[in-house]
């Protein structure tokens, strides 16, 4: 099965209960950038392009080149062969700017693709990158979005706690990579101790906002 076709994730507890991930309490919950994602799609409608099918592609060659990372950290051939050509070729330029921020940091990849439940929060998540830098333990997240907004910030100081409720380890420093799969380029950012703690406040509310509405519906 490809990677287009693999089913939805789902996170479950150790009782079996399926529980939300992170990114589907987030977006369920949370309306930060609602404005901003309307005005884009207008102004992709009023210039007679298909906001939807803009979105979708977009995504595509996100996962495409997530899956790349990933096969060259854990040293496995990637599958791009249900993509278009023009897809893998973005995504091919989206991986160099990966392997340069490599070359440039010298990480050492621990763990890559971790999929983990927090049984006491009941919520699920995949951390992309889990590395050593110096001996400084980081949680690395990889974005091909155009920018880094609110919800990547919390997102990522959601999966800091899970990974340490379930690891037992402690997350020195929290980054989100974000890849330009247009120009090939890099943006590192690192968060501060106050970003993580108030990501991981708003998520908080947002699971609480999450766990009513089921409740309610």
């Amino acid at each position: 099965m490809g990677i287009k076709t693999r089913a939805h994730q789902r996170y479950r507890l150790q009782d079996g209960t399926i529980v939300p991930g992170v990114t589907t309490i987030i977006n369920q919950s949370l309306g930060w950038s609602k404005d901003a994602l309307i005005a884009w799609a207008r102004r992709e409608a009023l210039a007679g392009n298909d906001p939807m099918k803009i979105r979708d592609q977009a995504a595509d060659i996100g996962t495409l080149t997530h899956h790349l990372i990933e096969c060259h950290i854990k040293g496995t051939e990637p599958d791009t062969t249900e993509y278009a050509p023009a897809d893998v070729d973005k995504a091919e330029t989206g991986f160099l700017a990966f392997l340069e921020w490599e070359d440039h940091f010298r990480v050492e990849h621990v763990r890559s693709e971790i999929q983990l439940v927090s049984e006491r929060h009941r919520f699920g998540g995949t951390i992309d990158d889990i590395a050593r830098n110096n001996g400084s333990l980081w949680l690395l997240d990889i974005k091909t979005s155009k920018g880094i907004y609110p919800e990547h910030k919390i997102q990522v100081a959601a999966y800091k706690r899970v990974y340490e409720e379930v690891s037992k380890e402690r997350i020195d420093e929290v980054h989100i990579l974000q890849i330009d799969k247009e120009e090939g380029a890099f943006h590192h950012h690192r968060l501060s101790e106050k970003d993580v703690e108030l990501g991981w406040a708003v998520f908080l509310h947002c699971l609480g906002l999450y766990n009513l509405k089921k409740e309610w519906e």
